[in-house]
């Protein structure tokens, strides 16, 4: 019942932004909106296997990419299925694979479980790449409606609003891990998977589940993308972009809390938006680069870990 009263926050924030953004009346504001939606919704699934757990991943683009490929093949398949049934395939067609990722490697640790997400990224994208169906190497167009369902509008408000709903969800879950027993076995895995497993704890069975968890809201994560790009290609559905901001993000912000991954897309996405439009688009990751350098360096709690109080 606790959690209600957050839940209802949350809503009432994203309904507050929202607003706002038809209050301005702009499209850019919306795409601007929707970026830094959509990277707080993959930091945060990014934090729940990397920063609950302590098992860092380096296949993002590969659950992000499995949940806008979805997109494209139900698009091609039932061309009039609703953006959110797809989100919702979409993580779910993510999500097993996180299963089957955590099942392939329940004994691997540290530096060998990056490595094997990473070989993980590189087999879907050479599949992808291959796959007729869904464009190839030579990518595939989504049509994006004008008209926005049932808020009316430009599509482009529709898209935001999906994802709105989605950070909304995925917050509310990431808190709820974070004062639960769930949470609890994730930090005693997090802090030392050996004691943790002599003291009783599942740690397998609750690897299995941040995997799945972790890879089911990346993939719901890049269902949208699809409808955002109109046209998606290899190139774009595995851009480096989205690695590098998912890691950075909850670093900077801070891995400890489901504030963090917040702060950090809000910073970051915001910072790189500007610089998209006023240098260039090739900065995006060298600012990712250097602020989650730094912030190691300097702060390695990230910004929620500056504003704890210390112990005395």
């Amino acid at each position: 019942m606790r959690a209600v009263p957050f839940v209802l926050a949350l809503v009432v924030v994203a309904c507050a932004i929202f607003g706002v953004g038809r209050a301005i009346g702009s499209s850019y504001a919306f795409f601007l909106g929707y970026v830094v939606v959509q990277y707080i919704v993959l930091g945060t699934a990014w934090n729940i296997l990397g920063g609950y757990t302590g098992y860092v991943n380096f296949g993002v683009t590969a659950f992000f990419a499995i949940g806008a490929y979805s997109t494209v093949a139900l698009y091609k398949l039932v061309p009039a299925m609703p953006l959110p049934v797809m989100v919702l395939i979409g993580g779910a067609m993510a999500a097993l694979v996180g299963l089957g990722t955590g099942y392939l490697t329940l004994r691997l640790r540290g530096v060998f479980f990056s490595i094997a997400t990473l070989a993980l990224a590189v087999v879907v994208q050479t599949l992808i790449t291959n796959w007729d169906f869904v464009g190839g190497a030579r990518g595939a167009y989504v049509l994006r409606p004008k008209l926005a369902p049932l808020i009316g509008g430009e599509y482009v408000q529709y898209l935001f609003v999906v994802m709105l709903g989605l950070c909304v969800i995925v917050l509310a879950t990431a808190r709820a891990i974070e004062r639960s027993s769930l949470g609890y076995g994730f930090a005693a895995i997090r802090d030392d998977e050996a004691a943790a497993e002599a003291a009783g704890v599942p740690t397998l069975r609750l690897k299995l589940i941040a995997t799945t968890l972790s890879g089911g809201f990346m993939g719901m994560a890049g269902a949208p993308l699809p409808y955002y790009v109109t046209y998606l290609d290899p190139t774009s559905g595995f851009n480096l972009n989205y690695a590098v901001n998912a890691i950075a993000m909850p670093l900077i912000g801070g891995t400890s809390s489901w504030l963090g991954p917040v702060i950090g897309a809000v910073l970051v996405g915001g910072l790189q938006e500007v610089l998209r439009v006023t240098i260039s688009s090739a900065a995006n990751v060298l600012v990712a680069g250097v602020l989650m350098v730094a912030f190691v360096i300097l702060a390695p709690q990230g910004i929620v870990g500056l504003f704890k109080r210390r112990p005395k």
